[in-house]
């Protein structure tokens, strides 16, 4: 707290010979500055905390200007009045007495033999103790609070607490109490401080409160670099002085850090996933301690889903990779991905639905977002996981930019159309088989084409097909053996069947 001197502890020094008059009620008053002044309104010159020392030489003459003289010391917070006699005063005046005895403002009687120089040295070397023990305990207190770091925050609110004889406490994010020593701070106190944040913002830095009790209140944030993690609130009788706001600030600090451990460590966690992913996509063997490490990707029955995202380009992936895991920390899951380029590959747990993995995707960033196709695979056991990636980056390059993760499930009947690479194989395959065909209907102005598609999505049941067509049976059937005149081929034999089925949904 503030250096200060009681005004008793210097009446208590016998060398000086100093006997109180009047005033007793204010012996606590604390001294921070001694000064001598034969001024007749001192007031004007003086901020509080000052031991006046006078001989009464430019003290008024009237019974009413000598009190007003005594009433505007203790206006302005004068610690005492020491006044010197048998100069121009042979005793100290009885109405400054009773004037100190109704304001509560030491006075005292300095005799001839002490000079006011002996007081003045003597209080100033007694603030300099003050200030070199507090330094002294602030170098202990220091080291205190950094071993009790390892402990965690509530050992830190202790030792600071111990070190400023304060009431300490922490304050979350939400503004609630996590953390307090000796008690929690009264409904009082903890308004005054929510009213603080709340005008000031998450970020306040540091500021202080005098409430009417007269205590004092001092707000420091606590932070590591952009990231608040909440404030440190001391509670004390009196202001903190410099060395304090020391303690303050180192206290603060080792907070700062203790909040900032489960994020490091995460992160650490985080690498140490992914590394062994990577080591069991690209190397072979089965290291059975890689695979132990993913078990916890895992739900109860050992399956695990793929995720696999697309982004724009490899400067969007450590953004998604930050937002996944800012969606996976509080449900209290690891992130496990990979990545290669502009994809990232998740593993979730088998249990995860299509829903799951849209929420995680809820935090990106909505230009990164857009771009983003999402590709979702079905549950597989955990040691056939680079299966799972490989259907999840299928379905990727089939889903929309933008759009709902993907099942690859989802694509049957229409899977190999799907993919880009795969549609562009079918449709020279399609050119090539049904060519023939296609000319053969321009020539003829017939629609054998059509007759085929039927014939076939049908399985080869003519009932059915020709209905489709509106057409008699045994005019499909003619239809039928001229298609298989052109193309040369029977439609008896299932394997050309499945061929041209592909050819003529891929000619669409």
């Amino acid at each position: 707290m503030n250096t200060g001197i009681p005004v008793r502890w210097v009446l208590s020094q016998p060398e000086l010979g100093l006997v109180l008059k009047g005033g007793a009620d204010g012996l606590g008053r604390v001294i921070n500055l001694v000064l001598t002044s034969e001024l007749a309104e001192p007031q004007q010159w003086l901020s509080g905390g000052e031991l006046v020392l006078t001989t009464g030489m430019g003290l008024p003459l009237s019974r009413a200007d000598r009190l007003r003289y005594f009433e505007d010391l203790s206006s302005v917070g004068v610690a005492g009045v020491g006044f010197g006699v048998g100069l121009s005063h042979e005793t100290v005046p009885a109405d400054l007495v009773d004037a100190a005895d109704r304001l509560g403002l030491p006075l005292f009687e300095v005799p001839l033999p002490t000079p006011f120089g002996a007081i003045t040295k003597k209080v100033m070397q007694r603030l300099a103790e003050q200030e070199y023990e507090k330094v002294l305990r602030a170098s202990r207190a220091q080291p205190r609070m950094t071993r009790a770091a390892i402990q965690g925050a509530r050992a830190v609110v202790k030792e600071l607490s111990a070190a400023l004889s304060a009431t300490v406490a922490v304050i979350g994010v939400d503004h609630t109490v996590t953390e307090a020593h000796p008690q929690r701070p009264d409904a009082e106190i903890s308004g005054r401080i929510d009213e603080f944040l709340s005008t000031h913002g998450e970020g306040a830095g540091s500021g202080a409160i005098q409430v009417d009790t007269g205590q004092y209140i001092v707000v420091q944030t606590i932070s590591a670099g952009h990231t608040v993690h909440g404030h440190l609130a001391v509670v004390s009788a009196a202001a903190l002085g410099p060395v304090d706001q020391v303690l303050l600030g180192h206290a603060s600090s080792l907070l700062a850090l203790d909040f900032e451990k489960p994020a490091r460590l995460r992160i650490a966690q985080n690498h140490l996933n992914s590394q062994a992913i990577s080591m069991l996509l690209q190397q072979p063997g089965d290291p059975e301690n890689m695979w132990q490490h993913l078990a916890p990707a895992a739900d109860r029955t050992g399956r695990v889903r793929a995720l696999v995202l697309r982004c724009s380009g490899p400067d969007a992936v450590p953004e998604t990779l930050e937002s996944v895991d800012a969606r996976l920390r509080p449900l209290n899951q690891q992130l496990f991905a990979h990545t290669r380029g502009d994809r990232v590959a998740v593993l979730l747990p088998g249990s995860d639905t299509e829903d799951t993995a849209e929420q995680l995707l809820a935090g990106i960033p909505p230009q990164i977002r857009a771009a983003m196709r999402a590709g979702l695979s079905s549950p597989h056991p955990l040691r056939r996981f680079p299966a799972a990636v490989e259907h999840a980056e299928l379905a990727a390059s089939a889903a929309m930019p933008g759009a709902r993760p993907l099942e690859l499930a989802a694509l049957a009947g229409h899977a190999l159309l799907a993919f880009p690479e795969a549609q562009r194989v079918l449709s020279a395959v399609s050119e090539a088989m049904l060519q023939p065909l296609v000319d053969y209907d321009d020539r003829h102005g017939t629609d054998l084409i059509v007759s085929l598609r039927a014939y076939l999505e049908a399985h080869g049941q003519w009932e059915t097909a020709a209905t489709a067509l509106g057409v008699h049976r045994h005019t499909l059937r003619s239809r039928v053996a001229r298609i298989e005149s052109v193309l040369g081929c029977s439609l008896d034999q299932a394997l050309v069947r499945a061929e041209l089925l592909l050819a003529v949904v891929a000619r669409g």
